[in-house]
């Protein structure tokens, strides 16, 4: 009996190793990397796929993707440039993310994303003559708010309706940037925009400002922050965690007595109230009024980031950088190779089918490998009932 016990446990050096700081360094790194393997599998598929579309065109395929790099990277300039257009896809990206963490697929961030801006640029003619720190905390309130209660909305109808919240969202965003058209060019157009129609344009205090030494707004920061206050909720609260049980098992969270309908309302209305807050930056930083030039599809953008990151809130940072580096890469490829501007959007497509393939091929190995599991353990539990 000694014997079998001692020759069941571990050798002491073993042991050591097994708990040595490298080996723990190790399962760390290999754990932590884990999740973004689908998406550098992704990243890989969507290079390879890239440059065989360009080859087939006749086009230097190398040379293209250097040229993505250097308009996206290779100078100061391309790197402001790429900030510029990564700072309302962190907030977009949010909009995915955040209803994801309670299982919903929320795709509707063009539609929050222009409501925001709209709330935002009739705010100072609704309560004109406020000094300019609280007219800007008001605008982002009304914009948060706006964005907010409309994805709020897809979570109502998907727990009180049934309504699937993917098809609801998209199809009240058509009806976000519908209404957004009909206000913007009807009742609030301002009667000086003439060709290109437009709300009032706000006053100079109520703009703002770019960050210290670089030509990029303070919405790259703020979309900065709340990503990681984002992750800081979701990895570190009780609301977080209890949003995390409801996206594994809703049937677990009811037996367990959590609130899902709130916690499903509360992550669709904070997703909302994200892109909001990106309609905000880009009317009070970079349109100084809504038009449609709002409409440049940095929600249906946001999907691909949040894809890309795997709805992780960290991961969306460096995510966002990258897509709003292809996306501000178009004009160099379109001076250089007299490739047409729409070729970065083709390169998003293929990323983004990839992620999709990926994500499913990962969920069949994940499936199988459990499968496999349990077979590992029912043989050996037959062999000791018929011994």
């Amino acid at each position: 009996m000694q014997d079998g016990l001692m020759t069941s446990l571990p050798a002491p050096g073993v042991a050591a190793a097994a708990t040595s700081p490298w080996h723990r360094l190790r399962s760390a790194l290999l754990n932590g990397s884990a999740p973004a393997l689908p998406t550098l599998c992704a990243l890989a598929g969507t290079l390879l796929l890239f440059v065989l579309f360009l080859l087939v065109q006749g086009k230097p395929a190398g040379e293209a993707c250097l040229l993505i790099f250097q308009g996206a990277f290779g100078t100061l300039f391309a790197w402001q440039n790429t900030l510029q257009r990564a700072a309302p896809l962190l907030l977009t990206a949010l909009c995915v993310a955040l209803p994801a963490r309670v299982g919903l697929i929320v795709i509707g961030g063009e539609g929050a994303l222009a409501l925001g801006g709209l709330a935002a640029a009739v705010m100072p003619q609704l309560l004109p003559a406020l000094p300019s720190l609280v007219m800007l905390a008001a605008m982002a309130l009304a914009a948060m708010l706006a964005g907010g209660l409309w994805i709020a909305l897809c979570g109502g109808l998907r727990q009180w309706r049934g309504v699937n919240e993917t098809i609801s969202s998209q199809l009240l965003s058509y009806l976000a940037v519908a209404v957004f058209k009909h206000l913007v060019e009807g009742p609030l157009r301002d009667p000086a925009s003439l060709n290109k129609p437009s709300t009032l344009p706000l006053p100079d205090p109520y703009l703002v400002g770019s960050l210290p030494g670089l030509e990029v707004h303070w919405g790259l920061a703020w979309g900065a922050l709340a990503c990681v206050a984002a992750w800081v909720f979701l990895r570190h609260s009780v609301p977080g965690f209890a949003m995390g049980v409801v996206g594994g098992n809703v049937r677990t969270a009811r037996l367990v007595g959590l609130p899902v309908n709130r916690l499903i309302l509360t992550a669709c209305a904070l997703g909302g109230a994200a892109a909001g807050l990106a309609g905000m930056f880009e009317v009070s930083a970079v349109q100084g009024s809504a038009t449609s030039a709002l409409l440049a599809g940095y929600g249906f953008s946001g999907i691909l980031v949040a894809f890309a990151a795997r709805q992780n809130p960290l991961a969306i940072i460096v995510c966002a950088l990258v897509i709003g580096g292809v996306e501000a890469s178009g004009s160099l490829l379109q001076r250089r190779l007299d490739l047409p501007d729409a070729t970065t959007l083709v390169l998003q497509g293929l990323l983004f089918c990839n992620l999709l393939a990926w994500e499913a091929i990962t969920g069949r190995l994940s499936a199988l490998k459990l499968r496999w599991q349990q077979q590992a353990q029912v043989i050996p539990a037959k062999e000791a009932g018929h011994a």
